[in-house]
């Protein structure tokens, strides 16, 4: 009984697995399901559709009431073969290819489910006349040389066109290639010819630049070789001179060698030659030259101390001579300096006295001139009674007299006898100062001969007269 229940228990299990795996389906990568047989909404598309789309997963599918067929996703390829007039009336044979699949998103996947569901084969018929209708127009309106120099224009065109009906038809194109244009009328092959031409003679020219580059390099090759054959026989000539050099050299060193081992000796006896010579001269200088050059040097220096003491002693006896007259003339400077200053003494001595008695007699004149008439009246009284005196006096004793007015009026005397002096160009002294003093003591302390002088000096003084010629007066002191 046991065992009966475990079968049937099995038997269910299996039932129940067989059922369900009668009903998962998978959708593969490449393809979706399409499953009718009930209503369902699917997202992005709407209501209404009367089937499910499941794409990349499983799905649970009720046998009997659903449906379920696949649609494949994979790539399609479509060839296109176009007969088409370009807009010069030429026409052309386009070939190219067209990749293309059902688009991945859901309503691309529902148009393509309702159109080629059941007819998966006549996708590429169809493309290919969507795109041959296109093309046809797009061609009609461009030339031979856009399509040719400008492809991707036209293939860019032709997609453009194409892809809002192949969007309706659920594809999407991948892929679109122009492979080739054919011109049944040769046009193209016209229009490749001056190019053709210009490209072979492009080829020709560079062919035979190339050509003469070659011989030029040939040439050049040929001259660096001959060259190089040339320096070749030159170095060898020129290792052979300087081996033939050597050759001759060594064959001739014996007789250098001996001829320098020679000239050795000469030199070295030439040497002891000078050596000996220097030492004769050495020798000649000690025992000769130089005794004689003591003996000059002696001679020279006595005859330089006695020119040299000679002229000492002159120029001392000289110094000598010169200080004595320069201390007589020295005296003789003093002493007339002294005799001049004495005198200079003296006048100043009896100025200043006349200038005191100036000033006396002016402030008596001033206290007369205060006083009263009486003493202007004693004054005159007095004056004439000094008149009278002096005349009595001067009867009397005229000497007297005379040596009161020269005792009055000595120094205008002093000044008018200097002046005579002062007129004399040239005066002979024989005696010095003190000539000059004897000589004015003499002329002062004489008698009668004095007055008489007096008297011409106060006449000389009273009339101021000067003379009209300067005197020359030789006055010769007798020295005693």
């Amino acid at each position: 009984m046991f065992i009966g229940v475990l079968g049937g228990a099995v038997a269910a299990v299996v039932l129940v697995v067989l059922l369900f795996k009668m009903m998962w389906r998978v959708a593969e990568p490449d393809e979706a399901l399409i499953i009718s047989g009930s209503k369902h909404r699917t997202e992005g598309v709407g209501d209404g559709l009367g089937f499910r789309i499941v794409t990349g997963r499983g799905t649970l599918v009720t046998p009997g009431l659903q449906v379920v067929r696949r649609l494949s996703l994979e790539l399609n390829e479509a060839d296109l073969d176009v007969e088409c007039v370009t807009s010069q009336g030429i026409p052309v044979h386009v070939k190219g290819v067209v990749i293309f699949k059902v688009g991945d998103d859901l309503v691309s996947i529902a148009n393509a489910a309702r159109r080629f569901l059941a007819q998966q084969s006549s996708m590429g018929p169809r493309v290919h006349n969507v795109f041959a209708g296109h093309l046809r127009s797009i061609v009609g309106s461009l030339t031979v040389e856009d399509m040719i120099r400008d492809r991707e224009r036209l293939t860019a065109e032709t997609r453009a066109a194409s892809g809002s009906e192949m969007e309706k038809l659920g594809l999407i194109i991948d892929s679109l290639q122009i492979q080739e244009i054919l011109d049944p009328t040769g046009y193209i092959q016209n229009l490749a010819a001056p190019h053709a031409a210009a490209v072979q003679r492009d080829a020709r020219i560079a062919a035979a630049a190339a050509d003469r580059i070659a011989t030029e390099a040939e040439q050049e090759a040929f001259a660096r070789k001959a060259e190089a054959t040339r320096n070749s026989g030159i170095q060898q000539a020129g290792y052979q001179a300087e081996l033939e050099k050597a050759t001759a050299h060594a064959m001739q060193a014996g007789p250098l060698a001996q001829a320098a081992a020679r000239q050795e000796v000469v030199v070295q006896e030439t040497k002891v030659a000078e050596l000996e010579a220097a030492r004769k001269e050495q020798q000649l200088q000690a025992d000769v030259r130089k005794p004689a050059d003591a003996r000059a040097y002696e001679t020279r220096t006595k005859a330089v101390a006695d020119r040299d003491a000679r002229i000492s002693a002159a120029e001392a006896q000289a110094r000598e001579t010169e200080l004595k007259a320069a201390a007589e003339a020295n005296r003789v400077k003093v002493a007339a300096g002294a005799e001049a200053e004495a005198t200079k003494a003296r006048g100043l001595a009896a100025a200043e006295a006349t200038r005191a008695t100036g000033q006396a007699e002016a402030a008596a004149a001033e206290a007369k001139g205060l006083a009263a008439a009486e003493a202007a009246r004693a004054l005159g009284l007095a004056e004439a009674e000094a008149i009278k005196a002096r005349a009595a006096a001067l009867a009397e004793n005229q000497e007297a007299v005379v040596a009161q007015q020269l005792a009055e009026n000595w120094p205008e005397i002093v000044r008018a006898g200097a002046e005579a002096f002062g007129n004399v160009e040239h005066m002979v002294l024989l005696n010095g100062a003190e000539g000059m003093g004897d000589m004015f003591a003499k002329a002062l302390t004489m008698g009668g001969t004095g007055l008489g002088l007096a008297r011409q000096l106060l006449n000389s003084m009273n009339t101021n007269q000067p003379s009209a010629q300067p005197a020359t007066t030789e006055i010769i002191p007798v020295q005693e």
